[in-house]
């Protein structure tokens, strides 16, 4: 699923979303990406033409958010819930989902957590820091 060609990178979500649509069998990974898609209606309409979904830029000086950026947010947030990575991340998630009493927006809030980790991480030429993530969830839990 991850490469550095952007249509190799959005074709996973086309793909789950249109099994899911067709009722045909999926895999593990399909059913993850179908039902973050399916909490997106505002996503469906793009995903349902695969060209325009493939060719469409979404330039952050455009302020619009990028579908797939943000669809695959969701994923990697359930998976260091699932994972427990780094340690006390599905705590985090767990005080976050009482305060907010709703898992999506829940997941929305640590996006701001994570996507700035990731930033810092890149500018620094860096492992993300785990601690800093934490500590970043703490202050959106207060």
């Amino acid at each position: 699923m991850y490469s550095n060609d952007r249509r190799q990178m959005r074709q996973p979500f086309l793909d789950a979303w249109k099994k899911h649509r067709e009722h045909l069998p999926m895999t593990a990974l399909e059913i993850k990406i179908s039902d973050v898609i399916g909490q997106h209606p505002e996503y469906h309409t793009l995903l349902q033409d695969p060209e325009r979904a493939l060719a469409q830029d979404w330039p952050p000086e455009h302020g619009e958010t990028n579908p797939f950026l943000h669809l695959g947010f969701h994923l990697s947030i359930r998976e260091m819930v699932e994972i427990d990575q780094p340690a006390g991340f599905k705590q985090s998630y767990v005080t976050l989902c009482k305060k907010t009493g709703d898992a999506l927006a829940a997941e929305h809030l640590m996006m701001e957590c994570l996507s700035e980790a990731l930033w810092r991480a890149q500018r620094d030429n860096a492992a993300p820091d785990g601690a800093a993530l934490l500590q970043c969830l703490a202050a959106m839990a207060r």
